[in-house]
This record gives C-alpha cells, structure tokens and sequence, in this order.
C-alpha cells in the first residue's frame, strides 16, 4: 500500500485494536522537520510546505498559508481553511473570516497590522476536523511560521489550534482567556472562540468579548501600536 505517514499510523493504530500489533516490527518514521531548521522567510518555508505529503493535499483547490502583515505583533491562529478559503487561497474570508474582521476592529486591529494563518494549510475534505496525526505533522512548520513572523500576542482560534501549539488536553472552556507561554515560542498565547463556533452559538459571543478585552489590555501592556 503507498500510504502517506499519517495513513500507515492510522494503519497500525487498527491492527492495534485487532490484537495483532505484534507482528509489527518497526513503526514508521515521523516525517523529519529537520529540513525547516535554517529557514529564515516565510516564502522560503511556504515552498517547504506545499511539499508536504498529506492525503487530501492534491483534493484542494489552493494552499492557504498566511495572510497579513508579515511582522506583525499579534497573531490568529486557526484550525484549516474552509470551502471560500479553500477558492480564494486566503485564511478566514467567508462569514467566519467576516465576523472575525468585527471582532478585531472592535479592539482597533484589522488584516493590515495582525498576521492570520491555520495549523493545516489545505481544507480537509467535507470540512471534517483534522486529524491528531495531521496536526502533529503540521506543528513544526506552524512553530517555524509564527517564529519567522515572530509576534508578541498569539490568539489561537478555536480548540483544533489551541491543543496544536500548547500541547495541552485541557478542552477549549478550560483553556479559553488565560494567558500562557510554551518553551518553542517568545510570545504570550490566549485561546478562544473559533469564529465559526460564534456563528453556530451566538450565544457564546458574550465570553468572546471578555477574551477580546483582554488581548486589548494585553497590547497596551506590550505597548503595541494599533490604529
């Protein structure tokens, strides 16, 4: 069978629950991010990531890498683009992306000062969440991408990205408005609503305005310019 890295774990995991694990010699090898390490613009890692074997990968009509500005002190991170992204190759543009634009101008920022990206940079198919397998494929190109931009606040955009590049189990409510850091970055993260979650929960909107507030105050703390 050619099937790609994330396929042959998903293989192996069923043997697993069939009890014959055992026959089973050597797993397979995670793909080495290695090849990132001395990466220094996002155009250089952009061609890196348009190589990497994911299934769906050749099912998408575009890559969506980043949108933005590319030194940019605050930074969204969302989970994989949708079926608009996915048309136009830009993150977070369909009614998602429009009410994320309301929530940012609400604190003063717009796509011109904050940089926008997702964890999986092709739709899945049917829009389905992607995968742990996926994601953890993806996390060393996503840390390389918000090290080059290199900004001071990242808010991550729903649970798929907030367990991504925290490593946590917590579930989105648990983790939603704290402040934290991880060792890999030199940023300050905040987790929240994704923006197509508020549209399905309008009623959620409430806690996403405390969370908004608060990566207000924290961009005064950091004294970051916004309009």
């Amino acid at each position: 069978m050619n099937l790609d890295y994330a396929q042959r774990l998903l293989f192996l995991e069923w043997l697993a629950g069939l009890g014959i694990a055992d026959i089973i010699t050597e797993l397979p090898a995670k793909p080495s991010a290695s090849n990132i390490a001395d990466i220094t613009t996002l155009e250089d890692l952009k061609k890196i990531v348009a190589d990497v074997d994911i299934s769906f990968r050749d099912c998408a009509l575009n890559m969506v890498f980043g949108v933005g500005n590319t030194k940019a002190d605050v930074l969204l991170l969302g989970e994989a683009p949708g079926a608009e992204e996915d048309r136009q190759g830009v993150p977070f543009v369909g009614q998602s992306g429009q009410l994320l634009d309301k929530m940012l101008a609400a604190i003063g920022l717009d796509r011109s000062i904050v940089y926008i990206t997702n964890i999986i940079p092709w739709r899945p198919p049917g829009n389905r969440t992607p995968t742990p397998q996926e994601v953890a494929m993806f996390r060393p190109y996503v840390l390389k991408h918000i090290a080059i931009v290199n900004p001071k606040i990242v808010v991550c955009l729903g649970s798929t990205a907030t367990k991504a590049l925290t490593q946590s189990n917590q579930s989105l409510t648990q983790s939603r408005g704290k402040w934290l850091r991880i060792s890999e970055l030199d940023a300050d993260i905040i987790a929240t609503f994704h923006p197509a979650y508020l549209l399905r929960s309008p009623s959620q909107k409430k806690e996403a305005w405390h969370d908004f507030l608060s990566i207000n105050a924290k961009i005064r703390e950091k004294h970051i310019s916004v309009k």
